[in-house]
């Protein structure tokens, strides 16, 4: 029987993860006390995303959830706390932000946390946080003509991926006498077990109780999967193991793994690892 294996939160996109044991399914992503994937965002002067394409380092830069703050280290720094309450969306300083294609308004984070990114991260750079009046819809090309939004994400709200496929892609990498890496370097926020090797791929949807999530795109891979998550350094890049097999037609030969997924139905369900899901075939 397929299950949930793991749970990962990505509050600021491009840093690290929070590895969780339950979360919230929301249209625009997960959730967890009362903080959504990915709704922060590094960004240069002109308000342009920085991720670990360009900036490895950003992976060292871990989160924690405390009672009022996001908790964030660093190596060899002092760690910051950013209050959770949203600031005041009339009153708050707010910039204009561009996530690919994307302008989206955010909040302004403070200096003293654009100063604490740029000794981490080694740029001149701010923390925005995505504004409670902005919304960024999803391309509809993929879903159908199904209205979604997410927030600093790539492009969609959730990212799938079937822990067989990890499982596969390692086992080629082992016979070309290369080691293993872990699931995170693909950062997913659900993994599911219990389903074959790139069966996500040719998923209708996934049933969670009432909830329902629809695989819409697969997910193109740049770079970031050679970056290892641990020491914040580019290592070897699993890409050209992937070539010989991972190439999807519709996407120009994109490279992928994982599918890229909507909230269908389930509003506000909460998830937990462990749990049975129930898988629909697209054929």
């Amino acid at each position: 029987m397929p299950i949930l294996s793991e749970i990962t939160l990505y509050p600021i996109k491009s840093c690290g993860g929070i590895s969780l044991q339950e979360a919230t399914l929301t249209v625009t992503g997960l959730m967890s006390g009362q903080i959504y994937d990915r709704e922060w965002m590094v960004v240069d002067g002109a308000g342009v995303c920085l991720t670990q394409r360009d900036h490895p380092r950003m992976a060292l830069i871990t989160p924690s959830l405390k009672a009022s703050t996001l908790e964030l280290r660093a190596p060899g720094m002092l760690r910051l706390e950013i209050p959770l309450d949203l600031p005041d969306p009339y009153l708050a300083p707010t910039l204009t932000t561009q996530v690919w294609d994307d302008t989206v308004l955010a909040y302004d984070c403070d200096d003293l946390t654009a100063a604490w990114f740029t000794q981490a991260i080694g740029v001149p750079c701010r923390l925005a946080r995505f504004h409670a009046n902005a919304e960024r819809a999803v391309s509809e090309k993929w879903t159908n003509g199904v209205a979604a939004t997410t927030m600093f994400s790539d492009g969609y709200p959730m990212l799938v991926a079937g822990a067989a496929s990890l499982d596969d892609l390692n086992d080629k990498l082992r016979r070309a006498g290369r080691d293993a890496i872990p699931m995170n370097r693909f950062r997913p926020n659900l993994v599911v077990a219990g389903i074959e090797a790139f069966e996500e791929d040719y998923v209708e949807s996934f049933q969670l109780g009432d909830a329902l999530l629809k695989p819409v795109k697969p997910c193109s891979r740049c770079p970031m999967p050679s970056v290892d998550q641990a020491t914040g350094q580019f290592g070897p890049d699993p890409l050209d193991i992937m070539q010989s097999y991972r190439a999807k037609a519709e996407l120009d030969g994109a490279l992928c793994f994982g599918m890229n997924a909507i909230l269908v139905a389930g509003e506000g369900q909460q998830v937990r690892v462990g749990e049975e899901i129930v898988v629909t075939l697209a054929f």
